[in-house]
């Protein structure tokens, strides 16, 4: 459920507070919030949020050129792909930059007369929010800020012509120049809101990229490419299968469960100790991430653990759990009943049952007793790591949390021990 964001009159007042506000003209006047939160064809001599930090005053006047770069408001030796690269490594490396990138990313978004210009804010934006998020203090009003363009198109057209007209009655320049300012390129602004909304969502519940290795030119191109190309990760259950309808159209389960799983046994994880419990290599997992979003399992995997985490992060990352909401209370009032666990399974939608049950047949591999004295993950142990990514709890009471976190392992335990899964064995 998405939270309604901080009003208009509220964005003024958090703006007052937090803009480090800037001077210009030879009496230092001060610039009006308005114009500070305005598009800028010039540089800045200091950042845009208050901070005593003398390293975050000087990156933040290089990253504002560097956003100028990627808008193509200055020029660049570095192709857009670099631009973003170290753009997104100075945020990733540095948490103070973040609010004052996003910052500036809204002032260069507002009142831009080049649409071109101004949809490749958007997409840096996108960009930046698949790496890292704004800090809470920040979020709502970036929150805010997103939600007044999710069906604005209409609008910037408009303004957009309103201000070109303005500067043309100051100074008629050719009618050429003009045409081209206001000529639409690139994708409506509302697509990149809407893809940046629900991004914000979920990085700031999530986070960002972990790992230590910074981030890299592929990452960025995936990152961009997300925007119209909905990642495995993160997407519905049925927006997964459309995907992959060309590609793989006789297929009953999503592609990248049935890979992840196969390869979790084809690198023996079945006599691994600790798996689903020891996690891989983080670096080593964002980096199969990023292979599987291409249809791609490479070859050279070794550790179990990579896919065994990045099979977790799938199952975690779903858009809805593979149990529904609307099934979570049946499930928690049936934790100790094997009939009626098993009951709830049958009324789920088929997709959702398919991709449960699969789940359950590749967890009862690993619960055969031959197998527990190797991983020592009995079926508590394999319910307890693996119920959180089925079920979601949406209450904020920490009691009731708790409480319920041992009635979804045990309704897991349940599934694991008692459902008959049988006939998925070849499904793929």
């Amino acid at each position: 459920t998405l939270r309604k964001p901080i009003s208009q009159s509220s964005m003024a007042d958090w703006a007052s507070k937090n803009l480090n506000m800037h001077t210009q003209g030879i009496f230092r006047r001060r610039i009006s919030i308005s114009n500070m939160l305005s598009w800028n064809g010039g540089s800045i001599k200091k950042p845009m949020l208050i901070t005593s930090n003398r390293t975050i005053k000087k990156e933040a006047c290089e990253m504002f050129k560097l956003v100028q770069s990627y808008m193509g408001d200055r020029q660049t030796r570095l192709d857009r792909n670099h631009v973003a690269l170290v753009t997104v490594t100075k945020c990733w490396s540095m948490q103070g930059l973040r609010d004052e990138l996003y910052i500036q990313l809204i002032r260069q978004t507002t009142d831009n007369v080049c649409y071109r210009s101004l949809a490749w804010g958007w997409e840096l934006m996108a960009i930046s929010l698949a790496f890292f998020s704004p800090s809470p203090k920040f979020q709502s009003y970036l929150e805010g800020y997103i939600y007044r363009h999710l069906d604005s198109d209409e609008n910037i057209a408009q303004r957009i012509k309103e201000l070109v007209d303005l500067k043309n009655k100051k100074n008629s320049k050719s009618r050429k120049k003009r045409k081209q300012n206001t000529e639409d390129e690139g994708l409506p602004i509302s697509t990149y809101a809407k893809y940046c909304y629900r991004k914000l969502q979920k990085v700031a519940v999530t986070g960002g990229k972990k790992g230590l290795r910074k981030p890299t030119v592929e990452e960025i191109t995936h990152a961009r490419n997300a925007i119209l190309t909905p990642s495995l990760f993160g997407s519905s259950l049925e927006e997964i299968m459309l995907r992959q309808q060309d590609m793989y159209p006789g297929n009953k389960l999503p592609w990248v469960q049935t890979q992840l799983s196969q390869q979790v046994l084809a690198l023996g994880g079945e006599q691994t100790e600790g798996i689903f419990r020891i996690p891989g290599d983080i670096d080593e997992v964002n980096a199969l991430k990023l292979q599987v979003d291409q249809w791609r399992i490479p070859s050279s995997l070794s550790d179990p653990n990579i896919p065994a985490s990045l099979l977790k992060l799938w199952y975690r990352e779903l858009e809805e759990p593979v149990i529904p909401q609307q099934f979570y209370k049946e499930c928690i009032s049936n934790y100790e009943n094997p009939d009626a666990a098993v009951a709830v399974v049958q009324l789920l939608p088929e997709l959702n049952r398919l991709v449960l049950c699969y789940l359950i047949h590749f967890l009862q591999i690993f619960a055969q007793p031959s197998n527990v004295g190797r991983t020592k993950m009995d079926v508590n142990n394999l319910a307890m790591v693996m119920a959180p990514n089925c079920l979601r709890c949406q209450s904020d009471d920490p009691r009731v949390i708790f409480e319920n976190t041992r009635k979804e392992m045990s309704f897991l335990r349940m599934l694991i021990v008692h459902l008959d899964t049988s006939f998925i064995h070849g499904l793929v």
